[in-house]
């Protein structure tokens, strides 16, 4: 008998329900509602299905510090430069990190050009292969990211120390997303009425890390999905939820993913983290230092730790001139409204990261915004 499957994607994309769904959103924002997304998926899916132009108009998007590579910081791309530099040593890292722009301008890309060997891999384990076939250098994993391929690059770490690997190095400028939205919500310019939260983040921290937005701030926060209607689900149930305050209700933090998301996220991933990584302050592109909210190497694993055993510094923090990527990370400005957008920044030439990721807010407005 020919077996047949459900095609998920045609289910989730509905044009029907997903009518009913605006229609609904509508009737429940008679008052202004904003709402921040903390995803470069949900930006970009947000964008290329078309709901931005179909939201009412008392709905304003925000995209927020969601993109790994758009809150790398320029020092920290300087220090990528730097390990790319020295002749003993092979870069190893994901594709969308290769033209982010450090202070001078420069990227990966271009010292690859220049003759710095970059390799681009796919997942993590990839480097440990490159650390086996060139025993005379360093291999450096350059592990950029949010607490979704942190456990990855734990295990691969892992790996590596099992089979005596002492050539694989990694550079950890990882990031955390809870202490990111505190930061935005204690600045006072914030303007957010409830934030969207990633589903692959959660898919590893549950949601008790995000419980201080709604305790503390009294502002709702939900879990979603990525296809459309998972989006279109998740205002509405912000909406509600806005309005069941505005009656005297409190404000709460939604799982709306729960095909995929569990309350208490990942235990076994995090517990992966918590052995190779430890807890540090970081500096974000746009927010500045946020306490606490990096992962540095553990003790433990020092010997795999590229700024221990490279000797590395970190250099001292400037700024690209003009690019207001920080701005559009913290929902201050549109992309449209940076001076430099679509004039001397363009996918084709990026001036900031939020423009080189496929997943920035500024990419995914210059190639879906019906104005632009």
């Amino acid at each position: 008998m020919e077996r047949q499957f459900f095609d998920f994607s045609k289910a989730f994309s509905d044009p029907a329900l997903a009518r009913s769904l605006v229609q609904a959103i509508e009737r429940e924002c008679a008052e202004p509602l904003t709402f921040m997304e903390v995803c470069g998926t949900h930006t970009v899916a947000i964008f290329r299905s078309g709901i931005h132009s179909i939201l009412p108009e008392t709905v304003v998007h925000l995209s927020g510090p969601g993109c790994p590579v758009c809150v790398t910081h320029e020092q920290e791309v300087e220090l990528f430069l730097q390990i790319a530099a020295r002749p003993d040593a092979i870069v190893a890292t994901f594709g969308d990190l290769m033209r982010v722009p450090g202070m001078q301008g420069q990227s990966l890309k271009t010292a690859q050009a220049e003759g710095a060997r970059v390799e681009v891999v796919y997942a993590p384990f990839d480097a440990l292969d490159l650390a086996r076939a060139n025993p005379d250098k360093q291999v450096v994993f350059l592990g950029v990211g949010f607490e979704t391929t942190a456990p990855a690059i734990a295990a691969t770490m892992q790996m590596a120390k099992a089979q005596g690997l002492g050539n694989f190095l990694v550079l950890s400028m990882h990031k955390l997303v809870p202490p990111a939205l505190k930061a935005l919500l204690d600045d006072d310019s914030a303007r957010v009425d409830a934030f969207m939260l990633p589903g692959h983040v959660s898919l590893v921290l549950g949601l008790a890390p995000y419980q201080f937005i709604a305790r503390d701030y009294g502002i709702p926060a939900v879990v979603a999905g990525f296809e459309p209607l998972d989006i279109l689900a998740a205002l509405l149930t912000l909406a509600r939820q806005r309005n069941a305050i505005r009656q005297g209700a409190a404000a709460e933090i939604i799982n709306d993913y729960p095909r995929a998301v569990s309350e208490h996220g990942n235990p076994k991933a995090r517990a992966v983290m918590d052995e190779v990584f430890t807890v540090v302050d970081a500096r974000w592109r746009g927010l500045g230092v946020i306490p606490q909210s990096g992962l540095a190497i553990a003790e433990a694993y020092a010997d795999q730790d590229a700024m221990r055993v490279l000797g590395l510094t970190m250099p001292e923090p400037r700024t690209l001139p003009g690019c207001k990527c920080g701005d559009v990370l913290k929902g201050k400005i549109r992309p449209d409204q940076c001076p430099l957008f679509k004039k001397a920044c363009t996918p084709a030439n990026p001036v900031g990261p939020c423009m080189v990721s496929t997943e920035g807010s500024c990419a995914a407005y210059y190639k879906y915004h019906a104005e632009v």
